[in-house]
Formats: structure tokens, sequence, C-alpha cells
């Protein structure tokens, strides 16, 4: 069938009557129906229209996810202030109890030391209190001997042994005085001078027209002081005239 249309194609062409040389070919028109031309031109021309509402609410999210992002940083900025306020007054709070304990470590320090030089320097009170019963006797017994006696001893043979015994006691007493004073016993004797209520004691008062008032012109028994403490107050007599 195939190889019979093909034969038939070819017999129509054959048979088809040839154009004229001298004429030339004329090209088919498209004829256009009015009715067309009046509808195509009839419709108006699509108009694309774009919302503004779109491009707004668009706006206005980016304006909002801007708002939130600085408001989220400003928070954050806010939290991270009030951290680091909190941890400068801890800093603070720290370093006042540091320097609080500095201070009562060095205050301790400071008593500590004095309580110690303290005990030390009056570690013999009552050994001393005990001991300035012995130098009075001494004292006393060097007192006893008249001075007229020692000087008629150089002419006496008899009164050289008194005189020899007064130097030997008076030697021991200077030298026991010197030990004494090397731990801080100080023997006080006021005589003449002004009356002190924090280191004398007075027995007694009487007129000495020719000393001014509270004078010491009696001394009844010597003081004592240890380091600048009085261990004795010296009994004393007192000038008091009228």
């Amino acid at each position: 069938m195939l190889r019979q249309s093909i034969s038939a194609s070819s017999r129509a062409l054959r048979s088809a009557p040839r154009p004229m040389a001298n004429k030339p070919l004329l090209r088919p028109q498209l004829r256009i129906a009015p009715s067309a031309i009046s509808q195509r031109f009839a419709q108006p021309a699509a108009t694309r229209w774009y919302s503004e509402a779109k491009e707004t609410s668009g706006q206005a999210e980016g304006e909002k996810t801007e708002a939130k992002g600085e408001s989220g940083e400003t928070d954050a900025v806010a939290e991270l202030k009030k951290a680091l306020e909190a941890k400068e007054n801890e800093a603070k709070e720290w370093k006042d109890k540091c320097l609080r304990t500095v201070a009562d470590f060095r205050n301790l320090q400071d008593r500590t030391q004095r309580e110690v030089k303290t005990a030390r320097d009056f570690a013999i009170q009552r050994f001393a209190k005990d001991l300035v019963d012995s130098v009075d006797n001494l004292d006393r017994a060097l007192t006893t001997v008249p001075a007229d006696k020692l000087e008629a001893s150089t002419k006496n043979e008899e009164l050289k042994d008194l005189a020899n015994l007064y130097e030997g006691l008076k030697m021991t007493e200077d030298i026991l005085m010197q030990t004494l004073a090397k731990h801080g016993l100080e023997r006080l004797n006021p005589h003449g001078e002004k009356f002190n209520p924090n280191e004398h004691e007075a027995t007694f008062m009487a007129p000495q027209p020719d000393k001014e008032n509270n004078t010491v012109f009696h001394v009844q028994q010597k003081g004592f002081r240890l380091n600048g403490r009085v261990l004795r107050a010296a009994k004393v007599g007192v000038v008091k005239n009228n």
C-alpha cells in the first residue's frame, strides 16, 4: 500500500500543469476577518500591577526583625552590664574582707608583740617585789653608820674595821643595784623633788619655811620602778606651808 500511495502521488505531480515561464509566481495571501481584528484591538492590553502592600509588609517585617535584633542586643548588653556590676560588687566585697582580714592580722601581731614584750619585761615582777625588802635592809644597814665615825676611822685604828665593813656593804649594794638595773629595776629616791602622786605616797606633811610647797623633804622608804611601771611607791614627807 505504501508503494501504491507513492506512485499515485508521483503521477499526480507529473499530470499537474506547469506554470508559465514569463509569469511570476504569486504568493498566497492570508485574509483576516475584520471581526477578528476588531476583537483583537477591542480587548484592552493586559497591565501588570504589583502590590505595594507586600513590599510594605516586607519592609515592616524587616524593620520588626531589625528592632527585634536591636532589642535582643540591648537586652544582652543590659544583662552583661548587670553581670559585670554584680561581679564588681562581689570583687569589692572580697577586697574589703581581705583588707579587714589583713588589718585584723596586723593588729593581732602588734598586740601579740606587746603582750610578749610586757610578759618579758615584767616576768621578774614577783621576784623583784620579794627582792626589794632585802635591798631596803641593806640600805638601812648603810644609813645606821654615822658619818663622823667614818671620818674618824682614818685616825682611830679601832674604827677601821667598821669603815671596811661599810665599804664592803656599799660595794655589794652598788653591784646589786647595777644588776637590778640591767633587768629594768630602778630605785627611786625623790628627796628634794616635787611630789608626784603617781610615784610617791605622802605619809605626812610638815611646814618648811625654807622650802616650797609640795616638795619632798624626807624619804621614809625608797620606791622602785620596773621598766617604767611603778613597782612600789616611795613613802615621803611633803612640805605644806600655811
